[in-house]
């Protein structure tokens, strides 16, 4: 287990010719970005949730970035806007029983906000390769009844590998302590939002699954302001438990991303057994090449891939978009619509700078 600490860069480090904090187009993205969080999604509120627009551009930013080391995710989420942040990354690997899992902790400096981040599958990486294709349910039980739940075997194995860390880690921001170095903050840990890309969104909402299943992990579960994944595959057999149901406490604090043609969502195929999405899930789209495309809520979740010879395809449609010669042919699913860039673009506002300030 490796458990590494960071301090985000100052803003005077971030932009080293930039005269006046004020000047357009530069950092902060967004201003009191901390109070936003802990306003967006205020745990313990029993009514529907709503997606929130900067809520779901910073988390999947965030996501994005979680693919790179934590001195670059703090960094990243300065520039968005939690100034002074810590942040720690928690990761372990056992590449005999496919486990590969990170896990970033970002905290704001006033303590009051933590997201959890988990990475995704890495292109280069062949042990995400084969977490992703283990798919082998595993039986798992939830609440003190021990209700029994058949889920993804080498996705929960890699939420399980990190767990008792990240928790461990929360328990501090619960205590009002910073992530870091433990000294006292200002305020007690108030919102906690999970999120990833990939195989980071399946973890997240894993873990956001087990902390309000598990009794042992009230606090925790208490603190949730919601779960957003990007991209994100399928992880449980139906039929899924209570909590995953819309009026649920993890149904209706969950929200997942699906850009375009994205082929992971679709995924384990129907080969593999059956598997079912939980959450309100919100497609990206643009009928018009002409026209910008926008997010809708979808009226029903994405199925499994039923012909396998889908994802083959899929992967010559992420070739096929790279050359002018095969933007013509049409194909159901792309891989090229599932990198993370996608996402951060297409979420990003129009009127506010980029994470890279311009």
């Amino acid at each position: 287990m490796k458990v590494e600490r960071f301090f985000a860069p100052s803003y005077e480090e971030l932009r080293p010719f930039r005269s006046h904090p004020a000047e357009p187009g530069i950092f902060p993205v967004y201003e009191d970005l901390a109070g936003l969080l802990a306003g967006a999604h205020p745990p313990g509120n029993g009514a529907p949730q709503r997606p929130h627009p900067t809520v779901a551009h910073v988390l999947g930013t965030c996501s994005g970035y979680a693919y790179a080391e934590g001195s670059t995710v703090s960094m990243i989420m300065a520039r968005l806007g939690l100034e002074a942040n810590a942040c720690i990354t928690i990761s372990l690997s056992v590449d005999a029983m496919f486990i590969c899992s990170t896990a970033h902790l970002v905290q704001s400096q006033c303590g009051r906000v933590v997201v959890l981040s988990y990475r995704g599958t890495e292109p280069t990486n062949l042990i995400n390769w084969l977490t992703d294709a283990d798919v082998h349910p595993e039986k798992i039980s939830l609440g003190p009844e021990a209700r029994a739940f058949r889920v993804h075997g080498g996705f929960y194995r890699n939420v399980r590998a990190t767990r008792y860390a990240v928790a461990n880690h929360l328990k501090l921001a619960l205590d009002g302590r910073s992530l870091h170095d433990g000294r006292e903050l200002p305020n007690r840990l108030e919102v906690l939002y999970v999120c990833g890309h990939s195989l980071g969104g399946a973890m997240a909402a894993l873990f956001g699954l087990m902390m309000f299943t598990n009794p042992a992990y009230r606090a925790i579960a208490d603190k949730i302001g919601a779960v957003y994944t990007y991209g994100q595959p399928m992880i449980g057999e139906p039929p899924l438990p209570p909590e995953c149901r819309p009026s649920g406490a993890m149904g209706m604090r969950t929200f997942r991303y699906i850009y375009a043609k994205d082929v992971v969502p679709a995924l384990p195929p129907t080969a593999s057994g059956p598997f079912e999405h939980f959450g309100e899930e919100w497609r990206f789209s643009r009928p018009d090449p002409a026209k910008p495309g926008q997010w809708e809520r979808a009226k029903r979740p994405m199925a499994q891939v039923g012909n396998l010879l889908e994802i083959p395809l899929a992967f010559s449609a992420f070739f096929g978009d790279q050359l002018k010669w095969f933007k013509h042919l049409s194909f159901r699913y792309s891989l090229a619509d599932h990198g993370p860039q996608n996402y951060v673009s297409a979420l990003a506002p129009p009127e506010k700078p980029t994470e890279f300030g311009d």
